[in-house]
């Protein structure tokens, strides 16, 4: 069967978040390199320093975890496998959880910009988890 079109548009944005998770990643270990390396300069100390390189570290590796989990859905969305449509599920509905947290932080202190902001991403993941329980896009990856 012919792939989605909406099911391939979801695996370039995986894409595109990946190389987006990359461009981050070195953003924190080049950054907070420079900025580690800065300290010591600036006669902040070595503890400083190496909190800042170790921050720089750690973020960036976590951030490169994410968008190798963004890699794998891609691919799997690509290649029309289930499993890969019940991880964009399960990550879609925690997406929508936490704006949805959002989106009451926003109602309970009023921010007008970030209520509006929040609101578009719930609707987008309503729409995502909505279409991926569509008929013809479960029969697509071969689920019943």
């Amino acid at each position: 069967m012919e792939r989605p079109t909406g099911v391939t548009i979801l695996a370039v944005l995986n894409f595109v978040g990946a190389l987006l998770c990359v461009l981050g990643a070195l953003l924190f270990f080049l950054g907070l390199g420079l900025a580690g390396a800065g300290a010591k300069t600036t006669g902040a100390g070595t503890g400083g320093m190496a909190l800042l390189m170790g921050l720089g570290a750690v973020g960036g590796v976590i951030i490169l975890i994410f968008g190798a989990i963004a890699v794998l859905v891609g691919v799997g969305l690509w290649k029309l496998r289930n499993w890969a449509r019940i991880l964009t599920i399960v990550l879609t509905a925690l997406s929508l959880l936490f704006a949805v947290l959002g989106l009451l932080t926003s109602l309970l202190h009023f921010q007008l910009f970030a209520l509006v902001f929040r609101l578009v991403f719930v609707a987008i993941y309503a729409l995502i988890l909505w279409y991926m329980f569509q008929p013809h896009v479960k029969q697509a990856f071969g689920a019943t």
